[in-house]
């Protein structure tokens, strides 16, 4: 047993008896009563409750009263509260609660309840083990239920809707009864599971920071409670043993500490998780964009490289306002494909079967599996892995899978750098310029293509090599004929393959990204292409990236035993720390801009409030504080050197950007160090 696993905290209804049917028909014949009632005094329509959708949606596994609350509240229907001691007669929540407890004990006193008996033998083999028992439930019946089964002498503690009520405790979501169940235990929650198989109740423990809580699919889809919190979904008890159980608690909880996952493509959050799924080594920050969507209401693709900042003019109130922006810049990640003659698209807008998502910290490697289904029928598995190498600061890559499901077709894909890319990250600044890059060049070297860009009025030179690589079927690698296609600040291969559900395919695209700032090179298209072209494949480059991420991990991990959200939040906020202040960038004048070096939002400019991050790489990597103090100071020099006249303007900080009187020929080192200063 191991000895991090305590105790487990059942939840009653759906998990160790199934009353839901009596709960269900009690809520119905109430709520249908008042309904009636309540449209004949109105002169409304009679909407029945519909006990199929409001049931779940409105009231179950909640308090009773919050459950009327709730159901009243999607009618646009108020009633007083009431007083909890209030008749069944009476028309306020308490009075419409306690109506249908009512119900519920007649009808559950006459049939009884249903009793699951894998979840009896399983409490039986967990008390055996000397694991400790608690009861948790929103229901004021907890104890008649537990009477009528003859299962009250399996538990050592039991919080219901009683105890809520004298102890005043807050119902589901909030997590307060299994964190008192826990406690009643003489246990921390870490030490406990919470089971359990309503959304509330797996919110609950999620909430309560339980070490493991385990979802049961019985009513509801259990990739809906996995979405919500819970860790391990099963549809019954009698699916799980006790040693899978410690086996989480043994290993799968050290590995969750590392990961930050998702379960479920959710569009509205898509652009929080790109930037908190961001990979990135110090000299490169990249989104956690789908290789496949372009810039959109969802998608937001972003490449910042440290120190390249960029001005324009825009036209404000009459007035010409200069900005200095992180630039974005071309985006490497695109990887689109079509069937057989059809339209390129992006999977995310066609049917999505199943999504994943993950953030794994320790190896710093972003991960995505998504199934879809086309308008044709077509189901597709899409694979992709990336990052951007801790051990070369100017390589990144990716490995991107397709296999198809129920088809056999020959699936033509097109792998591009896209130079289009603007600073369109920020709705607030959509008024303004953002167009940064001019084309200079593009092309094919090798078998690898190339786009040359720079910045328009800082004239940073930027240039990217993208080499393609292909695997099908049993890992055979192949170089299939390719087209490229080009355009102003694009360019791209395509090519064709026969694939099937026997037959995929993983392309491997490695990049390597080179600047006119990069202090080990004064050109950098050729040493783009030498990157490029020495550059080892995907699996070689992946594992001399994690041993370089190893060797930061050993020095900067900080471990919390008991919270595993705590442990889970610092780990990613040193993650994005040394993502964007690593020791690659030490001799770059870029300082720790406000969001990292994953989204544009205060323009990538850099503050004061960068020194609370000081102690951390004082102590834990004392290299990578570099760039911050060279920004800060090299910005107060320059003020100290600013005419008077000029600083009267307005508060001046060391991250304002230079004007252009203030600037040096270009060709002048100390202009890198100045050009891309960034205001407050």
């Amino acid at each position: 047993m191991s000895t991090n696993f305590k105790g487990v905290i059942f939840d009653l209804d759906g998990v160790i008896t199934g009353t839901a049917r009596i709960h269900s028909l009690a809520w119905e014949a109430m709520f249908n009563s008042f309904l009636k009632n309540h449209a004949e005094v109105n002169n409304e329509p009679y909407v029945p409750f519909n006990p199929g959708h409001d049931y779940l949606k409105y009231v179950d596994g909640k308090p009773r009263m919050e459950g009327v609350k709730s159901f009243l509240a999607s009618r646009d229907i108020e009633l007083p509260y009431g007083e909890l001691d209030d008749i069944p007669e009476q028309e306020t929540v308490c009075g419409l609660g306690n109506r249908k407890n009512s119900l519920f004990t007649e009808i559950l006193i006459k049939e009884g309840p249903e009793v699951f008996q894998t979840s009896v033998e399983f409490i039986k083999a967990l008390i055996s083990k000397g694991v400790r028992i608690g009861i948790a439930s929103s229901s004021r019946n907890c104890k008649l239920i537990l009477e009528l089964a003859d299962l009250e002498e399996l538990f050592e503690t039991r919080v219901d809707g009683e105890v809520s009520i004298e102890m005043k405790l807050k119902g589901k979501p909030n997590p307060d009864i299994f964190i008192t169940a826990a406690a009643n235990l003489g246990l921390k929650p870490h030490e406990c599971v919470v089971v359990e198989d309503a959304i509330s109740g797996v919110q609950a423990g999620s909430r309560g920071n339980f070490g493991l809580v385990l979802g049961i699919a019985r009513e509801i889809e259990g990739i809906k409670l996995k979405e919500q919190g819970a860790d391990i979904v099963v549809r019954d008890l009698g699916e799980i043993t006790i040693e899978e159980i410690e086996r989480w608690f043994s290993e799968e909880l050290e590995k969750d500490g590392w990961n930050v996952g998702y379960s479920s493509w959710g569009p509205r959050e898509e652009k929080l998780r790109e930037a908190l799924t961001a990979t990135g080594n110090g000299y490169m920050g990249v989104r956690g964009a789908f290789e496949s969507g372009m810039q959109s209401q969802h998608h937001y693709p972003g490449t910042y490289l440290a120190g390249i900042f960029n001005k324009l003019p825009s036209e404000v109130h009459g007035q010409t306002v200069w900005n200095n922006d992180m630039v974005n810049c071309p985006n490497w990640l695109n990887i689109e494909f079509r069937i057989g003659s059809g339209e390129f698209i992006n999977p995310l807008e066609q049917k999505v079967l199943s999504y994943t998502q993950n953030l794994d910290m320790k190896r710093a490697v972003m991960e995505r599996e998504v199934v879809i289904q086309d308008t044709l029928g077509w189901i597709t598995r899409i694979r992709s892995e990336r990052f951007c190498s801790m051990d070369n600061p100017h390589l990144a890559a990716v490995r991107y899978g397709i296999i198809p499901v129920n088809y056999t077709a020959v699936v033509e894909i097109r792998s591009g750098i896209d130079g289009r890319v603007e600073n369109k990250g920020v709705a607030r600044y959509a008024s303004l310029a953002s167009d940064h890059l001019d084309h200079v060049d593009h092309g094919q070297e090798g078998d690898a293509i190339f786009l040359h860009v720079r910045t328009s009025h800082s004239g940073y030179d930027i240039v990217t090599h993208a080499r393609n690589r292909v695997a099908c079927g049993m890992g055979k690698s192949g170089s299939p004929e390719r087209t490229v296609v080009s355009a102003p600040r694009s360019i791209g291969e395509r090519f064709s393959l026969p694939l099937s559900n026997m037959n995929g395919c993983a392309i491997e695209k490695v990049v390597s990204i080179h600047t006119s700032l990069d202090h080990d090179n004064t050109d950098p298209m050729s040493a783009g292409r030498e990157s490029i072209s020495s550059a080892p494949g995907f699996d070689e480059l992946l594992a001399a990236h994690v041993e370089a991420w190893k060797r930061i991990w050993d020095r900067a991990d900080m471990k919390v035993a008991g919270d595993r959200f705590t442990q889970k939040v610092l780990r990613l906020h040193i993650y994005h720390l040394m993502s964007t202040a690593s020791p690659h960038n030490t001799a770059i004048d870029a300082g720790m801009p406000a969001r990292g070096l994953n989204g544009e939002a205060y323009r990538g400019h850099i503050f004061w409030d960068e020194i609370y991050i000081f102690p951390f790489f004082n102590q834990h990597a004392p290299r990578s504080p570099g760039p911050c103090c060279c920004t800060a100071t090299a910005g107060l020099k320059r003020h100290a050197s600013t005419p008077a006249k000029t600083a009267t303007r307005g508060r001046c900080s060391p991250g304002r950007p230079p004007t252009t009187a203030e600037r040096r020929p270009r060709s002048s080192t100390s202009t890198r160090r100045a050009v891309h200063g960034t205001p407050t």
